[in-house]
C-alpha cells in the first residue's frame, strides 16, 4: 500500500516535480509522447495456499500516473489498483484482413519446392 498512501499526500495545482521525487523517488518509466507524464508501479505478490498449489498470488496491482504542465507542477494524477483495471472496455471493432493467403497444403508444398530447387545440384 505503499504507493497508494504517498500519493494521496500530493496535491493537483500545489505539488510539483521535485514533491513528486521525494515523496515517491524517480518515476519507473516516462511517457514516450508525453515527456511531462510519469508513471509509477507497485506489484506485490505472495505465496498461495495450499489450494493455489504454492503458486504465486497478486496482492497489490497499483499503478500511478502523474502529469505535469510546463513549469513542472502537478496537473493530473490518476491511481490504479487490480480492481478498477478491470472496469476498461476496449474497442470491440475488428479490422478486416483481406490478405488472402493459400491454403496450409499449399504453402506446405510451395516451401517443399523451394527446398528442392536450392538442393538441387548444378549444371
Amino acid at each position: 500500500m505503499y504507493l497508494e498512501n504517498r500519493q494521496e499526500l500530493l496535491k493537483v495545482n500545489t505539488s510539483n516535480k521535485n514533491d513528486v521525487i521525494k515523496r515517491l523517488g524517480q518515476p519507473h518509466s516516462k511517457s514516450l509522447k508525453e515527456k511531462n507524464t510519469w508513471i509509477y508501479i507497485e506489484r506485490t505478490k505472495t505465496k498461495g495456499k495450499i489450494y493455489k498449489l504454492g503458486r504465486d498470488v497478486l496482492v497489490n496491482n497499483n499503478v500511478l500516473v502523474v502529469k505535469f504542465d510546463n513549469r513542472g507542477i502537478l496537473q493530473e494524477k490518476l491511481f490504479y489498483n487490480k480492481d478498477n483495471m478491470k472496469d476498461y472496455k476496449f474497442a470491440k471493432n475488428e479490422t478486416a484482413n483481406d490478405i488472402k493467403r493459400g491454403t496450409f497444403l499449399n504453402s506446405f508444398l510451395q516451401s517443399l519446392r523451394q527446398k528442392m530447387r536450392s538442393n538441387a545440384p548444378k549444371n
